[in-house]
């Protein structure tokens, strides 16, 4: 759209709530907000807060985002970009591919659900996450044995320190467990839309157990029926965002699984043994030679358990992983809460959990 087209005014609304803009529901105001829809008023956008000397933050879906009670005393932008477009390519194997960029404020299921339906494998694993394109390489977000940056191959990211947009390679994003150098370096990078390589005719990536077993009866199992079992598997945890689920008020994982080194657990299952806690602790070796422990695992056995609630917040009755809001709450008191959680399975397993939503501020 050329530039002439684009309004050359933006004219925030004042005091509009976020908590139902965020799948926790919980939360202030934006002293000032604005949707933009192409790239152009997103620049107007953050010009207007910078002459302002106003601080200014993108949302996105909300589905990993803490508000405070007192809002936000700056510029919230609602990204609403939509589009994408297509190229047939070959990998760096010979393989065929099909190379699809993505805005960012395309919606994350439906663009997945897409690339399932058109037979383009490499995020049928991802699917029933909540959230928009653009929250992905910020986060690495991955579920059940993949991760955006298996796939990613370009980020189109505003530089606000530069204030120009730039391509991002995956090694600039220097993407690792649930990280990026655009989550490291918050603020800096908007993105703006996001290019992923994805097989053609290729199988779905079946490497986690737990989905694994789930499709073990199918020979040869589609990306479709992948994709379906993956959002069976989330759905069982609440881990879809549904609000007929009484545990819906969430923002999925609240913390992240702990990344130790050998020697750290070693002592997890020694503590394990010494509280008298039966069965193997669950571990995966990391590429780096560390260990991953399971957050959820760590969370139960230090005696916080499924439905836990401590007045308006509490545990889902689906997964220890997640913390939810049952209405009624504050922003503090999940924080209080989140920390107790934190607290207890530092005192039974000497392990510190890292929260996984970002909190405006």
């Amino acid at each position: 759209m050329p530039y002439e087209q684009v309004r050359r005014v933006i004219e925030p609304e004042s005091n509009i709530p976020l908590a139902s803009l965020t799948t926790l529901h919980l939360g202030g105001a934006a002293k000032h907000f604005v949707e933009v829809n192409v790239e152009s008023e997103l620049n107007l956008a953050l010009a207007w807060a910078k002459e302002r000397a106003l601080p200014a933050f993108i949302l996105g879906g909300g589905s990993n985002l803490l508000v405070p009670d007192e809002g936000f005393e700056g510029l919230v932008i609602a990204l609403k970009t939509r589009g994408m477009a297509t190229l047939r390519s070959v990998n760096a194997k010979g393989e065929a591919c099909m190379r699809i960029m993505a805005a960012a404020g395309e919606p994350w299921d439906a663009f997945v659900a897409h690339t399932v339906d058109q037979g383009w494998q490499g995020l049928e694993c991802l699917s029933g996450i909540p959230g928009l394109v653009g929250a992905t390489p910020v986060q690495n977000v991955g579920a059940y044995g993949q991760e955006v940056s298996d796939t990613i191959v370009a980020v189109w990211a505003f530089d606000r320190n530069e204030g120009h947009a730039r391509w991002l390679t995956p090694a600039d994003c220097e993407f690792a467990y649930r990280d990026s150098a655009l989550k490291r370096d918050a603020g800096r990078f908007v993105v703006l839309n996001v290019t992923f390589e994805l097989r053609l005719n290729a199988p779905p990536a079946i490497h986690y157990a737990e989905l694994q077993k789930a499709l073990a009866h199918l020979e040869n199992p589609s990306l479709q029926q992948t994709r379906e079992t993956v959002i069976a598997l989330r759905k069982k945890k609440s881990m879809v965002y549904d609000t007929g689920d009484v545990n819906h008020r969430s923002a999925g994982s609240f913390f992240t699984n702990p990344i130790v080194t050998s020697e750290v657990a070693h002592a997890v299952v020694e503590r394990a043994r010494a509280l008298g806690i039966e069965g193997d602790v669950p571990q995966w070796k990391t590429q780096d030679g560390r260990i991953k422990l399971a957050a959820g695992w760590l969370i139960e056995r230090a005696g916080v358990t499924k439905g836990l609630r401590v007045g308006n917040v509490g545990v889902s009755t689906a997964h220890t992983l997640a913390l939810v809001h049952h209405g009624g709450g504050t922003t503090g008191e999940l924080l209080a809460f989140a920390e107790d959680v934190k607290r207890r399975v530092h005192e039974a397993f000497g392990v510190e959990l890292e929260r996984e939503p970002v909190l405006l501020k």
